[in-house]
C-alpha cells in the first residue's frame, strides 16, 4: 500500500513536469495556479488533518505572504528573489506565531473563532487602511529574479519554480510528519489528554505546527502574488479560508497526497461549471453545482477522494467473501 501511494505521488509529479509539453498557455496558467493552491492547501492540513487543529484563519497567513511580496518590492528594477522569498515567509510565520501563542490557548469552537477573528483584523487593515491600497488592491510592478538564472516573468520558468516548490513543500511535510515530532503531532490528534498524561508538553509542539503552516502558506501567498502580478483583500477573507478547508476534506483528511488531490479536484470541479460550451446559461450559476458536487462527495466517499482505493479494495474484499460463504453452503438435494 504504501509502495502504491508512493507511486501516486511520483507519478503526478513527473505529469506536471511534462505538463508544459502536452498544453498551451491556458493549461500552463490554470496548473500553476491549481499548484499555488495545493501548496496552501498543504499548510491547512499539517494543522487539520496532522494535528486536529480546526484553523479558519489560514487565509490571513496566505495573504499577508502575497501582500509583503508587493509592498517589499521596490518600484522601479526586479526584486532579488533570494531575500524577497524568505522575507515574505518570515512575515507570515511571526503572524502565525502571534496568533498561534493565544489562540492555542482555547479549544473546540473557541479556537476556530479566535482564529477567524485574528484573520478578520488582517482583512480590515489591508481593506481600511492606504497600506494595502483599500479594496482596489496594489499590484506587482516587477517580478522577481535570481541574476540571470531565474526569471518568474516568464510563464514556463514560474511554473517550473512553482512545481520545485510544491515537490518541495511536500517532501520537507513528509519528512516532518514521520519524524518524532510528527509523530507527536498525531499523538496530539487522537488523544492530547493521554500526551500530556505521558509526560509531553503539548503546547509548544502545537504551536511549532502553527508557525510551520503559518510559513508554508506565505509562501503560497508570495507565487500568487507573484503569478497574477496583483493582491486585494479578498485574498485574507474568510472566504478563502472556507475554500481551502473544503479541498482538503474533499480530498481526505489525514494524508498529503489528499490536500493535493482536494486542490485538483477543486479547481478541476470550478472549471468545469464555469464552462459555458458545457452549461451554457446555467455556468452563470456555477456554485450550485460546485456545492452539489461537494454535498455528494462527502456523503459518497467519507474518507475523500485519497480514499476511493482503500474503500474499493474494502468492498470487492466483502464481496469476495460474501461469494466464498455462498458456495460453501450446502444445497439441499430433493
Amino acid at each position: 500500500m504504501k509502495n502504491s501511494k508512493f507511486l501516486f505521488v511520483a507519478v503526478s509529479f513527473v505529469l506536471l513536469a511534462l505538463l508544459p509539453l502536452m498544453t498551451g498557455q491556458y493549461g500552463v496558467d490554470l496548473i500553476s495556479k491549481i499548484m499555488i493552491f495545493a501548496i496552501f492547501a498543504l499548510s491547512l492540513e499539517l494543522l487539520v488533518g496532522s494535528t486536529g487543529l480546526v484553523c479558519f484563519g489560514q487565509a490571513a497567513f496566505f495573504g499577508i505572504g502575497a501582500y509583503a511580496t508587493v509592498l517589499l518590492s521596490p518600484q522601479d528594477g526586479a526584486p532579488a528573489l533570494l531575500w524577497l522569498l524568505p522575507v515574505c515567509v518570515l512575515a507570515a510565520a511571526v503572524y502565525a506565531l502571534l496568533v498561534g501563542a493565544l489562540s492555542l490557548r482555547t479549544k473546540g469552537v473557541y479556537f476556530i473563532m479566535v482564529t477567524l477573528a485574528f484573520a478578520q483584523m488582517a482583512y480590515y487593515v489591508v481593506h481600511d487602511t492606504p497600506l494595502g491600497g483599500g479594496t482596489d488592491g496594489i499590484y506587482l510592478m516587477s517580478k522577481p529574479v535570481l541574476g540571470t538564472l531565474l526569471d518568474l516573468d516568464k510563464p514556463l520558468v514560474f511554473y517550473g519554480f512553482t512545481l520545485a516548490c510544491l515537490i518541495g513543500v511536500f517532501g520537507f511535510l513528509t519528512l516532518l510528519l514521520r519524524s518524532h515530532f510528527g509523530r507527536a503531532l498525531a499523538g496530539i490528534r487522537v488523544n492530547e489528554q493521554r500526551m500530556r498524561a505521558t509526560g509531553f508538553s503539548t503546547y509548544p509542539y502545537k504551536l511549532a505546527a502553527f508557525v510551520i503552516s503559518g510559513g508554508i502558506a506565505g509562501l503560497a501567498g508570495f507565487l500568487f502574488a507573484v503569478k497574477d502580478g496583483f493582491v486585494n483583500p479578498e485574498l485574507i477573507s474568510w472566504h478563502l479560508s472556507g475554500e481551502v478547508l473544503i479541498m482538503i476534506i474533499l480530498g481526505g483528511l489525514g494524508h498529503l497526497r489528499g490536500a493535493l488531490i482536494g486542490a485538483f479536484a477543486f479547481a478541476l470541479l470550478q472549471e468545469f461549471f464555469k464552462s459555458e460550451a458545457i452549461f451554457g446559461e446555467f455556468a452563470k450559476h456555477w456554485h450550485l453545482g460546485l456545492g452539489l458536487s461537494i454535498i455528494a462527495s462527502v456523503a459518497l466517499l467519507p474518507r475523500g477522494l485519497a480514499g476511493v482505493p482503500e474503500q474499493v479494495a474494502m468492498r470487492l474484499r466483502g464481496r469476495s467473501g460474501r461469494v466464498q460463504d455462498d458456495s460453501a453452503v450446502e444445497v439441499p438435494h430433493g
